[in-house]
């Protein structure tokens, strides 16, 4: 009977096939796909990924597979994306070198054979720039066939990896690429650093998640049968499957070694008992590999073995032979041919044996390049000498290592390695110490390096602290700025302390947890008085920024002139722009409206011109919201449409959030609603941040309560309240949920909410660059109180609360028209309350808001002048009510305003005019089953969502609440519903026909 090690017959996943061949499928039709499959250690899934991809070969498809390796958590960023380009640059050559003709230099940084990476350019982010052109590249070497990558070992992936995954997932739109990726489950605990990107691949409905389960006990048979050459005798069949329970791999060890008999329980002598049947020769060339990572080249391999020739290729052969190593998929090196072996093997070895290892393994690659890819050997020499124990070499090698990673803009790799050589530095002599320079300032920090001055301890402090800043990983920057400010001294050296009090101050703001004034007072205490130099630059631009979110005082405008010209004298452009950029929204604020906008725009195209990204974000967003503010509406919606074809080409995906949820507020304001609302669903989807998805939800709440949709409103208020409760809010964000809070309070009547809403925003203050908004605020609470004036029991409150809200708009700017357009209708709305309005107030009103093309506002101001217009009575002024109370219905018709049409409806009936158009006719509809159980409209679309298998925290993303509303939802469903379980909902709410029926297709 033939035995072989493994099945030439593909046993089970006949539906897991099924659907990656659909997936293939589709993506031949031009649509991109993704897929994540996941399963324990043995499951089978390189088995599956490898007839996937063979059926995608012979389909005509083009493949590359990259394997991510142990290292990277020590600082080998983009391993597995390198190995897949390199793939495709031996397969396509001439072909991949025309997709990326003109970016070689930034693509190079993943693949150097493209030829010499670009240098950095100053504080730039370029990494998302470099993610961008990657897709761009892969979109266009999958235009005319289907392209199929695969990810291997996600678990072991490093940040940057990750990060890139994630952003093809979410960008790749239109061509034939397929994403495959697979992951061991079963080593991901609680805090692994996947488990948080598989949660966020969760909620991309771009992205599929295929889940490996063990074989059933007929195809464990099937999979002996076919290793085995025959049927198996039943009770072999029967112990294999009882101790594998179903796992292949193990499977194919237990029938392999007989059925186990005589075998250790324990899954590392069932995994080293293949090893030990082997020569003593070939034992210690499975150590050696093991102990390289999760793959070696022959070269490296033969430098290390130092055996002949003919003796390593005989070694070689055997493990292959016996299924131990399989040769790597670009031909030059080996890898175990599963990860368990490898570790079973790693595990035996002695503390001595490996350090040994690591030592032979860090001498080869520094005696001789060409053993490994030039991208990895700094990153490899570094782990090999500190899992060598060699300190000395080790802190060199990680500096080095690092300074690579921060070429290749992998910030948290290079941040990981940083804080591995704050690790080793007590440990190395200081004649070793004294003969390391700083790694390569590619970021400035914070002044140049004095030329062979040796690095001190604060410099591998600052080197680590700007890794985290650019890895967006706050607690670390406050971790290791509290660290250097207590080792330093700072009346010895005040402008690196200075520096570090900057980046606690940045991180804290950054955090939500504080706004990192006390830390940013401190750091310009220390400049005082110093010369002239970067540092101090950057902390009066970083002054001038925060004061426009305060309450700020003449010396504002002062403070980013001082800033401006600091950095212009020590030649900061950065920090210059970043100043040039507060001072345009100052002039702006304060009235100087075209010269400020004019800064700001010549800061945006200087920029783009530079392909400058750190402030690109910052600087699009302002602009765009700056003129919003003033009452530039158009040319707002035509910043936006550039804003976003910029964020596009430099890959700014949080940039075009913000953008969205900003254009979502200009169109409500300009009556284009339904845009409104896809602009703020764009923004949900596109935004990372939770500050633009906060916007995003109060602009979708705002919307909401103006077509009279409380419910949504409100679950907008408190989503968006649970998502930024922190107890430093930033001011301009305090004055959107104030607009929204009091507004919904008004729109359930609860006329002491609205006040109280109101009197905890005035506390807080109204910051400059909000008077639009501020605005919106007094004139939802004065049009509660003038709504109230006329119910029967008077409100002895009222006056008190109108002579509030005049003394809190008292201090809001009227200097733009837009402005003292909306303060005007406050005024009036005031008196309205106090039933002092007159017909020509609001003529008056309506005259200064209708050149800003604000039709909601319009429709109050007349609806308003009709209710004067009869309230002063006679025929005439009757006739001349009919007008505006008519357009004011069409305009609230039109909106789909419902709460201002019921005004409108409400006044007609009382003065016993019909001047409304009718409301659409609907066809007539068969009774709802749900209205059977007291359903409301959300729980209805909820119950959908669980019928179709939705968890909570996928109901909320797809309908824009929190996971606590919809757990919420969910219980009085199943309260209404009368079941005890999910489940029972679902059937009841199909055979009864609650919700609608899925669409086949």
């Amino acid at each position: 009977m033939e035995s072989r090690r493994v099945s030439p017959v593909f046993v089970g996943r006949a539906s897991e096939l099924a659907e990656l061949a659909a997936g293939l499928a589709r993506a031949g039709r031009g649509e991109p796909q993704a897929y994540v499959i996941g399963g324990e250690a043995g499951i089978g899934k390189s088995r599956l990924l490898d007839e996937v991809l063979a059926a995608a070969r012979a389909a005509g498809a083009v493949t590359a597979v990259g394997f991510c390796v142990e290292l990277g958590a020590d600082g080998l960023p983009f391993a597995p994306v390198a190995a897949i380009l390199r793939s495709l640059h031996r397969q396509l050559g001439p072909e991949l070198a025309a997709a990326v003709t003109g970016r070689e230099g930034e693509l190079a940084r993943l693949l150097p054979e493209l030829g010499e990476a670009r240098g950095a350019s100053g504080d730039a982010l370029d990494r998302m720039r470099l993610f961008e052109l990657t897709a761009r590249m892969l979109e266009r070497l999958a235009a005319d066939r289907p392209l199929v990558v695969a990810v291997e070992d996600l678990h072991w992936s490093d940040r940057s990896t990750r990060e890139l995954l994630g952003y093809l997932f979410r960008s790749v739109q239109r061509s034939r690429l397929v994403i495959l990726a697979t992951y061991r489950a079963d080593d991901l605990h609680r805090r692994h650093p996947l488990r948080p990107f598989l949660a966020e691949l969760d909620r991309l409905r771009s992205v599929r998640r295929v889940e490996l389960a063990r074989l059933s006990d007929a195809e464990v048979v099937a999979q002996m049968a076919g290793i085995t050459g025959g049927a198996p005798e039943p009770a072999l069949a029967r112990s294999v499957f009882e101790r594998s329970e179903g796992n292949p791999f193990f499977v194919e060890e237990l029938t392999a070694s007989g059925g186990g008999r005589g075998l250790s329980e324990s899954l590392r002598d069932l995994l080293l008992v293949r090893v030990e049947a082997l020569s003593e020769g070939v034992q210690e060339l499975l150590r050696i590999v093991a102990e390289a990572g999760s793959s070696v080249e022959h070269a490296l391999l033969a430098e290390v073995a130092r055996l002949p020739e003919p003796e390593l290729l005989a070694a070689l052969r055997a493990a292959v032979g016996g299924c131990l190593l399989v040769p790597t998929e670009d031909g030059d090196g080996y890898r175990f041919r599963h990860a368990l072996m490898r570790e079973a093997v790693v595990d035996d070895l002695l503390p001595g044996e490996r350090a040994r290892l690591n030592r032979r393994f860090a001498k080869a690659l520094e005696a001789g390049h060409g053993l490994v890819p030039e991208s990895e050997r700094a990153a490899r020499l570094a782990s090999y000498w500190f899992h060598a124990g060699d300190g000395a070499k080790a802190l060199p090698a990680v500096l080095a290592a690092a300074g690579e990673a921060g070429r290749r803009y992998a910030h948290a790799e290079r941040l990981r390695l940083l804080e591995r050589g704050l690790e080793l530095w007590d440990t190395v002599p200081e004649p070793v110490r004294a003969g390391l320079r700083p790694v390569e300032p590619i970021w400035a920090y914070p002044e140049p390096h004095t030329p062979g001055r040796p690095m001190d301890y604060p410099d591998l402090l600052a080197e680590a602290t700007m890794a985290a800043v650019l890895s967006e990983e706050k607690d670390r920057v406050l971790a290791l700025s509290r660290r250097a400010v207590r080792v330093l001294d700072e009346r010895a050296d005040p402008l690196r302390a200075a520096w570090f009090w900057l980046q606690r101050s940045r991180a804290r703001a950054g955090l939500g947890r504080y706004d990192g004034a006390a830390e940013l007072d401190r750091a310009r205490e220390l400049v005082q008085g110093l010369p002239p130099s970067v540092v101090h630059a950057q902390i009066l631009a970083q002054v001038a920024a925060r004061s426009t979110l305060e309450m700020p005082g003449p010396e504002l405008f002062a403070t980013a002139e001082h800033a401006v010209r600091m950095a212009r004298l020590v030649g900061a452009e950065q920090t210059e722009l970043y100043a040039r950029l507060t001072l345009g929204c100052v002039m702006t604020d304060s009235g100087d409206v075209a010269a400020g906008l004019a800064e700001m725009s010549a800061v945006i195209e200087r920029l783009i011109e530079a392909g400058n990204i750190g402030l690109m974000s910052r600087s699009l967003v302002n602009f765009a919201a700056t003129l919003a503010e003033v009452g530039e509406l158009e040319r707002s919606c035509q910043a936006v449409a550039r804003g976003m074809d910029i964020a596009h080409r430099f890959g700014l995906e949080d940039t075009k959030g913000w953008l969205s949820a900003n254009q979502a507020q200009v169109w409500i304001a300009m009556g284009r609603w339904p845009e409104a609302e896809a602009a703020a669903a764009a923004a949900l989807r596109q935004a990372r941040d939770v500050r633009p998805r906060a916007s995003a939800r109060l602009a979708a709440g705002h919307l909401a309560r103006l077509r009279g949709d409380i419910e949504a409103a409100g679950e907008a208020l408190a989503t968006t309240r649970a998502e930024i409760d922190t107890p430093d809010l930033n001011p301009s964000m305090v004055v959107n949920l104030a607009r929204l809070e009091v507004g919904v309070a008004a729109s359930r009547g609860r006329i002491e909410d609205v006040r109280t809403a109101l009197a905890a925003a005035v506390r807080i203050g109204f910051p400059p660059f909000t008077a639009y908004h501020a605005w919106e605020v007094f004139l939802a609470a004065a049009m509660a109180e003038s709504e109230g004036r006329g119910l029967p029991a008077a409100d002895p409150g009222r006056p008190a609360a109108v002579a509030a809200i005049r003394r809190a708009m008292a201090p809001t700017p009227r200097a733009r028209p837009m402005w003292a357009a909306l303060g005007r209708l406050v005024d009036v709305e005031l008196k309205r309350a106090e039933g002092q309005d007159t017909p020509h107030l609001w003529a008056d009103v309506l005259a200064a808001l209708e050149p800003f093309g604000l039709p909601h506002h319009l429709a109050v101001a007349r609806l308003g002048w009709a209710e004067a217009l009869l309230a002063e009575g006679g025929p005439e002024a009757r006739e001349r009510a009919v007008e505006p109370l008519r357009r004011a219905g069409e305009t609230a018709l039109a909106l789909g305003a419902a709460p201002l049409r019921e005004r409108v409806a409400r006044l007609a009936a009382r003065a016993g005019l019909s001047p409304l158009p009718p409301a659409p006719p609907q066809p007539a509809e068969p009774p709802d089953p749900a209205d059977a159980f007291g359903l409301t409209r959300r729980e209805r679309d909820v119950l959908a969502l669980v019928a179709l298998g939705r968890s909570n925290r996928q109901i909320a993303e797809e309908l824009f609440i929190s996971p606590k509303t919809a757990s919420v939802h969910v219980s009085n469903i199943m309260a209404k519903l009368s079941v005890s379980g999910r489940g029972e909902a679902a059937a009841l709410a199909h055979r009864l026909r609650l919700v609608p029926l899925p669409v086949e297709g």
